[in-house]
Parts: C-alpha cells; structure tokens; sequence
C-alpha cells in the first residue's frame, strides 16, 4: 500500500551512532532478546521482535503515542514529529507501518527506504563475508558449484538476485526464469524507457515511470525496467518495488504478502502483460487495469478486444487438439484449445508411498507425465459428453494431441492436489532432460514438424520447497552462457548440471533449439510505434489472445486464450475439415 507516514518516521541511517552492532540477521529483540522475526524502528532504531513472537515491536509503537518519551538505553530521547509506526523486517527488509496496520511499498521522494535497504544489505554481506572474500573475483568457468556472487563490477550478466519484499519468492522465482529466457526478456529489455503512442493520441505517455500520487501503473514498464535492472551485471541483488506495486494494482488478487503459488502467479503475470501489449499497439488511451482485466476477462469467443498477437503469445502460444469418442455410437468429435502452458498430472503409480520392506518405486520421468497427458482416458459418470448423433450424454474416451508447438515449453507439473478439505503437495521426484526433450511422440502430425522443432533444451526450473502451496519457499534455476545460476531470492549461486537435475521441479521452462529471438523488429518498428511488432511465429507456432476461463472438458488447468482472428481463421478451417463426425 501507499503510505503517507514515511516523511515523518525515517530519520536514521547505518551511520548512526544508535545503529545496533552485528548483522541484521543476528540482532535480537531489546526486550526479549529473542532472535526470531527482528524488526528495526526505522526512527529510533531499537530492535524488537515481531507481533507472532512476542509482538515487542507493535508494544514499541503504542508506548510511543502521544506527547511523551522513547527510552533507548536509559537516553530520553523526544518524540516531537515522528510516531516510531514504521519497521523494517530484518531478513527480509520488507517495510510495515503500524499507524497503516498494513506493509509499505512506497518509498520518499529521496528513496530513504530503498537507500536503507542497501545499507543493511551490504553491512551484512561486509560482515559475513570479510574483505578477502567480498575482493575475490568472480571466475565464471573455474567457479565451485555455490560460489556466492558479490556485489560490484565483477557480478555476471544475469546474476543479480531479488530481495524478498515479504513471502515474494513465488514473484522472484518467475521473474527469474521468465528473465533467462532469451527470446522474452530480450524483446523488454529493448523496448522504449517510456513508449509513446500512435495515431490520434501520439505524444501522450503509455508505459508511466511511478511517481508520487499517479494512480495509473503499467506492468509492461515495471517489468521492463526489473529486467534491465537483473542485467546490468552492477548488483548483487535488486529490489522491485515498483513492479510489486504494479502488481498489487493491477492484480488485487496478490495483495498482501501470504505465500502464492508460483504457477498461477505466472499466468496472471503473462495474461496482463499480453493485454497491456494489445493495448499498446491497438491505440488505447491508458494502460491496463484490474476494471479492464474483468472486462476483458468476461469476453466471449473471438470478439475479444482486435486480436493482435504480442510478444507472449508468438512465444508461448501452443494449440491442443482434444478428440472425444463417444463409445455407445463411435461418433468422435474434435476441438482445438490453445494453450501458454501444460500442466501435467504426476501418474498415480508414483506417488504411493512403500514400507521399508518393498522394493522402491521406479522413478518417474517427464516422458511419464507427457504420456499420461496425452493418453487415451474414459471419462467418468462426472464427466459424461453429450452427444449430438444419441442427443444425450454418453460414455465417452478422450485424448490431447499437441497441434502445434510453441517456441518456449512451459511445463507444470500439480504437485498440489485436494483430498477431503486439504491441498496436500506431491513431493515425488520427476526425472527431467536438460538436454534434447524430444516432443515429436506427443505431436499429431510429426511427419508436418519442421527439422529440430520438436527438441527443447531446458532453460529454467522453478522449485517449490516445503509441504503445501500456502507455505515453503520458491527458488529457481536458469542457465545463461552455459552456466547455471541457482537463484534464492537476492542470494544468487553458480550451480551445475548435476544439482539441477536432481531438483523436484515444479514448473520447467523448455527453449526451441531453432526458435529465434524476435528483435529485428524490434529496434526496426519500436521507435516508430512505440511498442515493437513480433516476428511473425514459424509455420508450426500460432499466436493467441488469453481469457482466465478454464478448460473444463479437458481439465488439464492450461492457460485459456480467446483467439486472435488470424488463428481463429486457421482453427475455423480445422474445425470444418473436422466438422463431419466419423465413424469408428
């Protein structure tokens, strides 16, 4: 939330005589001298433990109200303006204002927050490192598997971690991915600080820097600005502030700083983008809002919006095709649903658990998961199609097949599940390549596939650590320069292949070994329209416009799209050569 009490309760810096001694992760609460969940008063500077401790904090607060005296160490110290309402968490360097009751994303107009911030964080990478190792040089092929990355000149392209803004992991976790994915982030990363618009509204502000009192955010900006931000190989680690802003925004449902599942949070994240992008190019007068993503939302068929493709959809834009059989008459019926991800199943004979006397259970592969996606399956009396030759509901078998392939693969595989009123997480380990995942088993026409199309390289995994969706931690892994980079939160360490392969991966991020990064266009078309055209996608990829709306005869939770007009061509041929049932 904007808070309105940052002028008046910041009034300290590491410099201060009052500053406590140690690391931040080491201090401990002045009353209770417990070294769980510390929060600093960002006016005084007295550590005190949170409200789920001992709540010696908020007790820090309201004994400070009103005309009276903060006791630091026996010195009297005036009130006068400040309210001591402000903390920061001294793990996370979130910020919450009790007067507020509510956590601070603002910062002042002198960015005293975020000049805290670093300051602590450096005080305590000094101190837990020392100078020898904060001297050392960042040697990017003779690096141990867990060399800490440091601040300074010397950090990798591409390895600057995220701080945490609180429970944010889930956020950074994507963020970090969706930036190792050369084909996407390099197409934001070359847009325009600040996009002007087209036609009759050229010269008015589209993608808006946040400022103080501006109620309007674009996503598109404050993404652009996070990812140039993890690349500028200056920084160890980067706080969005601005982006989690955005997102609070834009996205109500992600409000607060509850754990979220990473998953979904990468849908809604994609799906606004792709709007705003629409919006952009189509010439309209404000940027996306949450009013707008309902009302888009809500949208039916191919009427949504003008259907232009964007960077997200010419990327990630796949096309299943869903085959329903009906077993009374044998009349099969055929449907195409596009997709921006798989979320694959984890068959059930691997998720039993075995007493010490059994033998152990064979492991299970992603070849397992695509094949129980893709195989034939007898829907159940929950799940009955209505067929049009027997005019009534009828036992039927279903089965997907990929139609088409997207240039960046984006796997899911539901590791939550529900059972009675519970979520409970599915922690079997999946065997993934990271090299050559040949999708051409999976694919209708294999034979119609272009040369290499069908090989995908692994790019990025994000990991759930943890038992359930609401709790544990997220942290990922991406490969740049054929390097891999474990990313946790603002910690960022080189990796190796073997650590990566032994990960429990809950989303994978798979790149085309012949898809192109779009950013001719680019420089080409950007400076003209402000938002930059996209390549047009290869024969074998289609381009797609997003709707929430979930794909319930296929209950597979892939992302649902309404078609760009383009596409809803292509598929309206497929659906006439297949409009004629045939007999089995």
């Amino acid at each position: 939330m904007e808070c309105s009490h940052l002028s008046l309760n910041i009034s300290c810096t590491t410099d201060s005589p009052r500053f406590p001694n140690g690391t931040p992760s080491s201090w401990c609460c002045n009353v209770c001298r417990s070294n769980k969940s510390p929060w600093i008063c960002l006016t005084c500077l007295m550590v005190h433990c949170g409200r789920y401790v001992n709540g010696h904090a908020k007790k820090h607060f309201e004994d400070n109200q009103g005309p009276g005296f903060c006791q630091r160490k026996g010195d009297r110290q005036e009130k006068e303006k400040t309210q001591h309402s402000l903390c920061m968490d001294c793990s996370s360097f979130s910020v919450f204002c009790y007067r507020c009751d509510d956590f601070v994303v603002n910062d002042t107009k002198l960015g005293q927050v975020q000049k805290l911030r670093e300051q602590l964080q450096s005080l305590e990478n000094s101190l837990l490192m020392g100078d020898r190792q904060r001297k050392r040089k960042f040697q990017e092929n003779s690096a141990l598997d867990g060399k800490l990355l440091k601040d300074g000149e010397n950090v990798a392209l591409g390895a600057t971690g995220l701080r945490n803004l609180g429970n944010t992991c889930f956020m950074n976790a994507i963020l970090q991915s969706l930036s190792n994915i050369e084909q996407f982030s390099c197409y934001f990363k070359e847009l325009p600080a600040v996009a002007l618009r087209s036609g009759k509204t050229a010269g008015r502000r589209m993608y808006h820097t946040r400022s103080h009192g501006d109620n309007s955010v674009s996503l598109v900006e404050e993404f652009r600005k996070t990812l140039c931000s993890l690349w500028q190989g200056n920084q160890t680690a980067f706080s969005p502030d601005s982006l989690f802003y955005a997102i609070w925004k834009i996205m109500p449902s992600f409000r607060g700083y509850q754990q979220q599942d990473a998953h979904e949070f990468m849908r809604y994240l994609l799906d606004h983008l792709h709007r705003e992008l629409q919006y952009s190019r189509n010439g309209a007068s404000h940027p996306v809002s949450p009013q707008d993503g309902v009302r888009l939302s809500s949208a039916e068929g191919k009427c949504c919006t003008n259907g232009a493709p964007s960077v997200v959809t010419s990327i990630f834009g796949g096309l299943l095709q869903n085959e329903v059989n009906c077993l009374i008459c044998g009349t099969e019926s055929r449907k195409f649903d596009p997709f921006l991800d798989l979320s694959l199943d984890i068959p059930s004979q691997f998720r039993q658990k075995r007493s010490k006397d059994q033998e152990p259970s064979p492991t299970c592969t992603l070849r397992d998961c695509l094949y129980s996606f893709t195989d034939l399956e007898e829907l159940d009396e929950t799940e009955l199609y209505y067929c049009h030759k027997c005019k009534k509901r009828q036992k039927s078998t279903k089965k997907f097949w990929i139609h088409n392939l997207p240039k960046v693969l984006c796997l899911h595989l539901k590791r939550f599940h529900w059972t009675a009123f519970l979520r409970n997480k599915i922690d079997t380990y999946v065997e993934f390549p990271l090299k050559g995942l040949d999708m051409r088993g999976y694919l209708l026409e294999p034979e119609n596939s272009l040369p290499g199309s069908c090989l995908y390289d692994l790019v990025a995994v994000v990991v759930h650590h943890g038992s359930g969706v609401g709790s544990g931690h997220y942290t990922a892994y991406g490969s740049h320069e054929a390097c891999w980079y474990h990313f946790n939160d603002s910690t960022v360490t080189l990796t190796n292949e073997d650590t990566v392969r032994k990960a429990k991966a809950y989303i994978l991020f798979y790149v085309e070994r012949t898809a192109e990064v779009p950013s001719d266009k680019v420089a080409a078309d950007g400076a003209a329209t402000g938002v930059p055209d996209v390549d047009e996608a290869p024969t074998h990829s289609v381009s797609f416009e997003m709707t929430p709306q979930a794909n319930s005869a296929a209950d597979s939770a892939q992302t649902d799209m309404a078609l760009t007009d383009a596409t809803a061509a292509h598929i309206d041929t497929l659906e006439e050569e297949c409009a004629k049932p045939r007999q089995v």
